[in-house]
Protein backbone atom coordinates (compact mmCIF):
# COMPACT_ATOMS: atom_id res chain seq x y z
CA UNK A 1 0.00 0.00 0.00
CA UNK A 2 1.34 3.40 -0.98
CA UNK A 3 0.99 5.97 1.81
CA UNK A 4 -0.59 9.33 1.05
CA UNK A 5 0.26 12.72 2.48
CA UNK A 6 -3.07 12.96 4.34
CA UNK A 7 -2.10 9.97 6.50
CA UNK A 8 0.09 9.83 9.54
CA UNK A 9 2.60 7.26 10.67
CA UNK A 10 3.62 5.89 14.01
CA UNK A 11 6.50 3.84 15.32
CA UNK A 12 5.34 0.35 16.34
CA UNK A 13 6.42 -1.31 19.57
CA UNK A 14 9.78 -3.03 19.40
CA UNK A 15 11.41 -0.42 17.16
CA UNK A 16 14.39 1.55 18.42
CA UNK A 17 15.64 4.71 16.72
CA UNK A 18 19.12 6.08 17.44
CA UNK A 19 20.51 9.28 15.94
CA UNK A 20 24.26 9.01 15.52
CA UNK A 21 25.87 12.27 14.38
CA UNK A 22 22.93 13.21 12.18
CA UNK A 23 22.42 9.76 10.70
CA UNK A 24 20.15 7.09 12.13
CA UNK A 25 20.09 3.44 12.94
CA UNK A 26 16.68 1.85 13.37
CA UNK A 27 16.52 -1.54 15.05
CA UNK A 28 13.55 -3.89 14.92
CA UNK A 29 13.80 -5.88 18.14
CA UNK A 30 11.21 -8.39 16.91
CA UNK A 31 13.15 -9.43 13.81
CA UNK A 32 16.63 -8.36 14.99
CA UNK A 33 17.17 -6.43 11.77
CA UNK A 34 18.43 -2.90 11.42
CA UNK A 35 18.05 -0.13 8.88
CA UNK A 36 20.34 2.86 8.34
CA UNK A 37 19.31 6.35 7.23
CA UNK A 38 21.47 9.17 5.92
CA UNK A 39 20.99 12.74 7.17
CA UNK A 40 18.05 13.52 4.89
CA UNK A 41 16.35 10.20 5.64
CA UNK A 42 16.88 10.80 9.35
CA UNK A 43 15.23 14.21 9.10
CA UNK A 44 12.34 12.72 7.14
CA UNK A 45 11.86 10.09 9.88
CA UNK A 46 11.96 12.74 12.60
CA UNK A 47 9.27 14.96 11.09
CA UNK A 48 7.15 12.09 9.75
CA UNK A 49 6.95 10.46 13.18
CA UNK A 50 6.24 13.66 15.10
CA UNK A 51 3.90 15.62 12.83
CA UNK A 52 0.15 15.13 12.64
CA UNK A 53 0.21 14.09 8.97
CA UNK A 54 2.74 13.37 6.28
CA UNK A 55 1.52 16.57 4.61
CA UNK A 56 2.72 18.57 7.64
CA UNK A 57 6.04 16.72 7.49
CA UNK A 58 6.28 17.48 3.76
CA UNK A 59 5.60 21.19 4.37
CA UNK A 60 8.36 21.36 7.01
CA UNK A 61 10.83 19.58 4.74
CA UNK A 62 9.97 21.92 1.85
CA UNK A 63 10.95 24.85 4.09
CA UNK A 64 14.24 23.18 5.05
CA UNK A 65 15.50 21.84 1.71
CA UNK A 66 15.95 23.36 -1.72
CA UNK A 67 14.22 20.71 -3.79
CA UNK A 68 11.40 20.49 -6.28
CA UNK A 69 8.11 19.61 -4.56
CA UNK A 70 7.52 16.58 -6.79
CA UNK A 71 10.97 15.19 -6.00
CA UNK A 72 10.55 15.64 -2.25
CA UNK A 73 7.03 14.17 -2.31
CA UNK A 74 8.25 11.09 -4.21
CA UNK A 75 11.29 10.64 -1.93
CA UNK A 76 9.22 11.00 1.25
CA UNK A 77 6.51 8.60 0.08
CA UNK A 78 9.11 6.08 -1.14
CA UNK A 79 10.94 6.16 2.21
CA UNK A 80 7.75 5.83 4.24
CA UNK A 81 6.57 2.97 2.02
CA UNK A 82 9.87 1.13 2.47
CA UNK A 83 9.83 1.63 6.24
CA UNK A 84 6.22 0.43 6.47
CA UNK A 85 7.01 -2.62 4.31
CA UNK A 86 9.95 -3.42 6.61
CA UNK A 87 7.74 -3.11 9.72
CA UNK A 88 9.61 -0.05 11.03
CA UNK A 89 6.63 2.29 10.71
CA UNK A 90 2.88 1.81 10.62
CA UNK A 91 0.17 3.85 8.97
CA UNK A 92 -1.79 5.18 11.93
CA UNK A 93 -5.55 5.04 12.11
CA UNK A 94 -7.17 8.46 11.60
Amino acid sequence: MTPSLNQRVRVPEGILFKDVAGEAVILNLNTETYFGLDEVGTRMWQVATTEETLQHAFDILMDEYEVEPDVLRADLIRLIEELVNDGLLEIAAP
